[in-house]
């Protein structure tokens, strides 16, 4: 009796590849999720910086800072990649010099990080997150 020649897997040796990708699947995606999650914040912090120096090259021609609308009006918008993980706000300084802080919330997948704020003194908070 001639034995045939065996093409292919059998059921066990797919259910242990099965498992061993479900493992490494597993232990793989937290760190995947922290890598997009520092990805995404580092893309706002340069949005950020170029927020900030956009403000400074307004101040030197109208002795203000820009609003989020006047901003907007002159033609500035957050990039895709920004905007859909971060919302943000400008908040002009009520004082006698003129000041602001921008602040970044986080939105969807990034809204576990928390908030990211840069003033115009360059004093950048959460320190952690910078």
């Amino acid at each position: 009796m001639k034995f045939l020649k065996r093409n292919g897997f059998t059921l066990i040796e797919l259910m242990i590849l099965v498992s061993i990708a479900s493992i490494l699947i597993t232990m793989a995606y937290p760190s995947y999720m922290q890598y997009a999650t520092k990805a995404s914040r580092a893309a706002a912090q340069s949005e950020m910086m170029a927020i900030a120096d956009r403000q400074q090259r307004f101040l030197l021609t109208h002795r203000a800072y820009a609003d989020k609308s006047t901003l907007e009006a002159n033609g500035y918008f957050l990039p895709a990649n920004v905007s859909t993980r971060y919302s943000y706000a400008i908040v002009l300084g009520k004082g006698a010099a003129p000041s602001f802080t921008l602040i970044f919330t986080p939105i969807g997948a990034q809204a576990g990080d928390g908030d990211l704020m840069l003033a115009s003194s360059g004093v950048k908070t959460p320190i952690d997150k910078w």
